[in-house]
């Protein structure tokens, strides 16, 4: 059994703690581990799980990486997607992937950003369906529906004994009096997007019924390149790959689809909403998350992350603060985040894609203040962190240290700085830092010049393969 992760998501609905450079499956959402974390550790108890492979997209790797890292795993391969094509082309990619690892792999596809509260019902379910793969059927795990949810897509099932089911249909978002009667009959389950089939059987179906899909995903992943722990595929071959879902490319056309029932406390948290019913209220049913106060207030999803949010008199209401921005909703209306998101993306404005803290690998950076040919940041960085040989070409920095010591290189000089100590760097030096230390290393980075952009540098070496780029 070889766990195959889809990372590529953009958790555009869950902003502003969901961005494009940093979403939803990158975030502890529900606990104190990330969503993604959750995934690895969920299908790393299944019996006889192998190392994941994780598909994600390139702008993710560091940060998939290094989580999957803390939790004291490795994955088997980390496949970065240069362009998203969807389900069906990302799966093959995996499955390719898991063929070089066993000619006999059974995969469990699993998206990183869902959440399940019966892990050990999910895992005992995954081992029944691993025999079902086994025996060359495609498996997907149908969703007890215990509501008439209108967001999700359903299965119905066919005429079996079970444990599974033969698939009679699959059916997109239903309107609400449709999805009352899927819930009321009981032949109906939630579309889950979880899979379970050997590679090559998988493979086999696309070759019959998307052989294009396969034909550019083998092309992608022959021509792809390997990176540090990361297998970079091959950007033309795979930009000829259309998109399509694993439903609609294989599962709806195949014979030997069936279905799971799965009841173990699944939810995609797609939306705020399903966030908030994902995680225990307090007795006048609010979720608070962070430094929050409330009076006569019920029912509602407050969540700050770096200062005092207070409400008063609300009801049914989510409210969610970030370093750069503040979003106010009615719990009816979360699904209009996305459009949203798409005004803010429009305009300009950089707050759909990335967060004011930005991380790196070898830590992150905060911009604190800014203006007029200037920009003050917060650096923080790893013990043995390092950074690009870098220069610029239109900005000057000086830095502080403020916790810890740092190495610093500029041009031919090496040296140290400690707390309270700093230095200049000029325009046009090269530079870097590094922390030596076993504690995290903070610095206050004040930028002067003409132009402040983060594509203002030029890398000449980099340990985490960056050197030639910009950004």
């Amino acid at each position: 059994m070889i766990p195959v992760i889809l990372s590529g998501g953009a958790g555009t609905r869950l902003w502003p703690l969901s961005r494009e450079m940093y979403p939803k499956q990158l975030l502890a959402l529900t606990g104190k581990h990330t969503m993604l974390q959750d995934t690895v550790t969920r299908l790393a108890g299944i019996a006889g799980a192998q190392a994941p492979i994780v598909v994600c997209n390139e702008a993710h790797r560091f940060a998939v990486a290094e989580q999957i890292r803390a939790l004291g795993f490795k994955a088997s391969a980390i496949l970065l997607e240069p362009v998203g094509r969807n389900t069906a082309p990302a799966v093959a990619l995996a499955a390719l992937q898991a063929l070089e690892v066993d000619p006999d792999a059974v995969i469990v596809v699993a998206p990183a950003d869902h959440v399940i509260r019966g892990v050990r019902a999910f895992q005992a379910a995954a081992e029944v369906a691993a025999g079902l793969a086994q025996g060359g059927k495609l498996v997907t795990f149908g969703i007890v529906a215990h509501a008439p949810e209108t967001g999700y897509g359903y299965i119905r099932r066919g005429e079996g004994e079970g444990p599974a089911y033969p698939v009679a249909q699959f059916i997109e978002k239903p309107p609400l009096d449709v999805a009352v009667q899927f819930v009321a009959s009981g032949d109906y389950y939630w579309n889950s997007g979880m899979f379970v089939f050997k590679a090559e059987r998988y493979l086999a179906e696309l070759a019959a019924f998307a052989p294009d899909i396969l034909e550019a995903s083998r092309a992608a992943l022959r021509a792809a390149k390997t990176d540090l722990d990361f297998v970079r595929i091959d950007k033309a071959e795979f930009e000829k790959c259309r998109g399509e879902s694993i439903d609609y490319a294989v599962m709806e056309k195949t014979r030997d689809a069936v279905v799971l029932p799965l009841d173990a406390g699944w939810s995609d948290v797609g939306s705020w909403s399903s966030l908030f019913d994902a995680l225990p209220a307090d007795e006048e049913g609010n979720v608070l998350q962070g430094d929050v106060l409330v009076y006569d207030t019920h029912d509602c999803y407050v969540h700050s992350t770096s200062r005092l949010v207070a409400a008063v008199g609300m009801a049914d209401h989510i409210i969610v603060e970030t370093k750069d921005a503040i979003l106010v909703a009615p719990k009816e209306r979360v699904q209009d985040v996305k459009e949203l998101v798409a005004m803010i993306k429009k305009s300009g404005r950089s707050e759909s894609a990335s967060h004011r803290e930005v991380f790196r690998p070898w830590g992150s950076y905060d911009s604190i203040d800014h203006g007029e040919r200037f920009q003050v940041k917060r650096l923080s960085v790893k013990p043995g962190g390092v950074l690009s040989l870098q220069m610029h070409h239109h900005r000057a920095e000086h830095w502080i240290v403020v916790q810890g010591t740092a190495r610093i290189t500029c041009n031919d000089k090496t040296f140290l700085l400690s707390e309270n100590e700093s230095t200049y760097i000029p325009i046009g030096a090269t530079h870097r830092i590094e922390n030596p230390g076993k504690m995290p290393l903070h610095i206050v980075e004040v930028q002067s010049g003409s132009y402040l952009g983060e594509d203002d540098i030029v890398r000449l070496e980099d340990n985490s393969g960056r050197q030639g780029t910009n950004t």
